[in-house]
């Protein structure tokens, strides 16, 4: 990346950080805001899943005598500092190819969250943290790889246990990695190494919160800190069992929705499709002789039960679209892959001029959106209408 290209995206980082923090300080006044929602979930009640940041706000706000919604502001804010630069940090070094570039500005990665305020600073972004520290440690520090593993995979269950279904990234780079022996003893112990974070996962599983927990827990924010359990706080109950959560669902299911987030998926992750189309691994044992994009899209498969169990698609697919992308900067910073850069010159995209091709980035990257929920149709202009909400927030309310 040049420095030109460097001053480019710290700018465009900045612009969504100011726009997220003036976001984030309007949204937790709000009394049925859904983020603020998720960070109220505790153990008050007893052990349960996501309550750990919810605990860590709880102590705080006790201890600085600080109102809980104004700590969980500046954690959220905090969060969100950490993120963008933790960004910056792990994909500056990378050559912006056209393809890239797209992938990189696509309006499901970065632009999304702060175009959807609904879901600006959910738990998954400490998950995009945790990844990209991992995804740091150089592959020689052993002992430092084992050590996260045992730690932080368990950290982020505790967090936001969904992240479960993206961990066949994790064990696919756990096998291509050269240092990596193929015997059986040695894939035992990989696994063994994520058997703490399986176990959480499980707990979660077959010891759902029960009614009087929660009831526990309800009782806990209205006496202390006269807040409500709604929403994602609320769930916790209503949506307990994975049943429910699949239940839940079914009267979104359309022929129009599923075509729209067809194309939102092919759209928002097609300049990603063609670089993995145009990459191979330097591993080349076993099924790793696959495609590189074959082999996403199956480390990706699990996801599909998260678009089963969650109502909110727009959030999956920038979930999904992050991880992926982090993983395939992962496999680039650590030289696991080739890319055919002669091949992707002479594709379409790279054959049209300048001027095209900002006509197609601008349209590509700033001119739609996926809504947050299954139902909602497509946002347009994210661009311009981020500034526009704020300014009506500010002076139309």
């Amino acid at each position: 990346m040049s420095e030109r290209q460097k001053n480019y995206l710290i700018i465009y980082l900045l612009f969504l950080s100011f726009f997220s923090v003036a976001f984030l300080y309007i949204k937790h006044e709000i009394g049925n805001d859904s983020t603020i929602s998720e960070w109220l979930i505790n153990y008050s009640g007893g052990f349960t899943k996501r309550g750990i940041i919810g605990q860590i706000s709880i102590f705080f706000s006790k201890l600085f005598e600080i109102r809980l919604r104004d700590i969980i502001f500046c954690f959220q804010v905090l969060l969100v500092a950490t993120f963008f630069i933790t960004f910056f940090i792990y994909v500056k070094k990378q050559y912006l190819e056209r393809y890239f570039l797209l992938a990189l500005f696509t309006p499901i990665l970065l632009l999304y969250p702060v175009s959807e305020i609904e879901v600006l600073a959910r738990k998954e972004v400490f998950i995009f943290i945790i990844f990209m520290i991992y995804f740091l440690i150089p592959n020689h520090k052993t002992n430092l790889i084992i050590l996260s593993k045992i730690t932080i995979f368990p950290l982020s269950v505790l967090i936001w246990e969904p992240v479960i279904f993206f961990f066949p990234f994790l064990i696919f780079f756990d096998l291509i990695n050269p240092k990596f022996k193929w015997k059986i003893n040695n894939c035992f112990k990989e696994l063994l190494f994520y058997l703490p974070t399986l176990l959480i996962v499980c707990y979660f599983i077959f010891s759902p919160m029960s009614n009087a927990q929660h009831a526990q827990m309800e009782f806990t924010l209205k006496n202390d800190f006269n807040e409500i359990c709604y929403m994602s706080c609320n769930l916790l109950n209503s949506k307990s069992s994975i049943i429910k959560q699949f239940q839940g669902n079914l009267r979104a299911y359309s022929i129009e929705v599923f075509i729209r987030y067809f194309l939102i998926i092919m759209i928002g992750f097609g300049p990603l499709f063609i670089l993995l189309q145009n990459s191979k691994l330097k591993n080349r044992n076993l099924i790793f002789k696959w495609n590189l994009l074959s082999i996403f899209l199956v480390l990706l498969s699990p996801v599909l039960l998260l678009f089963a169990m969650m109502y909110d698609w727009g959030r999956i697919v920038n979930i999904s679209y992050t991880i992926a992308f982090l993983s395939f900067i992962y496999l680039l910073k650590n030289e696991l892959i080739i890319i055919n850069f002669k091949k992707l010159s002479k594709g379409k995209l790279n054959q049209v001029s300048k001027s095209s091709f900002y006509f197609i980035f601008i349209i590509f990257s700033f001119s739609w959106s996926p809504k947050t929920v299954v139902s909602s149709d497509i946002g347009s202009f994210p661009i311009y209408r981020i500034p526009y909400k704020l300014i009506k927030i500010i002076f139309l309310n």
